[in-house]
């Protein structure tokens, strides 16, 4: 990411220097959409440093969603640069401006090797999502900057100088398609939804499954980070010892964690139905009845 950070800067200041000589708006997109990878990889870079901080006292998750609100932030910084673009295209389109052909194609094959190595370096990393929006800033920079080399071969055998705006509305509707599947994902991790690759029915029969359970209610599935997901959940059993359940809490985490990635469990034991009032789980036939809500026996597991 040093590299990556490095690189990135120097061709930010080639693209405007050259944008402005060759009166490229394709270019001076290239170059503000650069400004805004090199602000995404320093995000990155920095939320990689906080999602290594060890939990403590007041973050007793840790810092996992660090990386995500930094997804957040740059997605949403594409998302105004593609806007941005595209006005200014449109403007170029009904007012043509003569551009140096030459100068665009030199200058973007420049940028197509180089964003070609920063991608292909975050490619083995791209699973967190927020080296993941890294990765999409500089693929997408790479097949926008490529366009730009076609770009400038129109220009420079038809002389149609409009072939510069309508490259940048390509680039702007690239970039806000590889930003909206970011913003949907980092948002449903903010707000706590079930992750996108987690189906809770199969989840809940596949804990029902196991030797000793009787239903599985009150399932909670959430991420803490891209890659972290926690579950909460009540387990019917019957009515048995503790040395007994433990053995049934183990095999309920193997499944979890081997075979759907869930590795922090809070799994809450009863041997009779509940209903639940305000967070309290109450048993049905004492609901407003007894002072004294009976839970049944209680373990929590927690597997890191």
């Amino acid at each position: 990411m040093r590299i990556s950070l490095a690189a990135t800067l120097a061709y930010v200041v080639v693209t405007f220097v050259a944008g402005l000589r060759a009166h490229s708006l394709a270019l001076l997109s290239e170059s503000g959409h650069n400004v805004s990878d090199f602000l995404a990889l320093l995000l990155s870079f920095v939320a990689v440093h906080f999602q290594a901080r060890p939990a403590d006292d007041s973050k007793t998750f840790g810092y996992q969603r660090a990386g995500v609100l930094a997804a957040l932030l740059n997605a949403a910084t594409l998302i105004a640069i593609a806007l941005w673009i595209g006005v200014e295209a449109v403007h170029r389109l009904s007012i043509p401006v003569a551009v140096q052909p030459r100068l665009m194609m030199i200058v973007a094959a420049a940028g197509v090797v180089m964003n070609g190595v920063i991608a292909a370096l975050l490619w083995g990393v791209a699973r967190d999502v927020n080296l993941r929006s890294a990765f999409l800033h500089m693929a997408g920079d790479t097949l926008s900057t490529a366009a730009v080399i076609a770009g400038g071969a129109g220009i420079l055998f038809t002389g149609r100088n409009w072939i510069d705006p309508a490259l940048s509305l390509l680039i702007a509707a690239l970039i806000l398609w590889s930003s909206a599947g970011i913003v949907r994902e980092t948002l449903n991790i903010l707000l706590e939804g079930t992750p996108r690759d987690c189906r809770i029915s199969e989840i809940r029969a596949g804990m029902e499954a196991v030797e000793g359970v009787i239903n599985v209610h009150d399932l909670h599935i959430w991420s803490l980070g891209s890659q972290s997901r926690a579950l909460a959940c009540h387990v019917t059993i019957a009515d048995i010892p503790p040395s007994e359940s433990a053995c049934i809490l183990a095999k309920l985490n193997h499944l979890l964690r081997a075979h759907f990635h869930i590795s922090h469990t809070t799994i809450q034991f009863e041997h009779i139905g509940c209903g639940e009032l305000e967070g309290c789980v109450v048993p049905p036939e004492e609901m407003g009845a007894s002072p004294e809500p009976h839970h049944g026996r209680i373990h929590s597991g927690h597997v890191h």
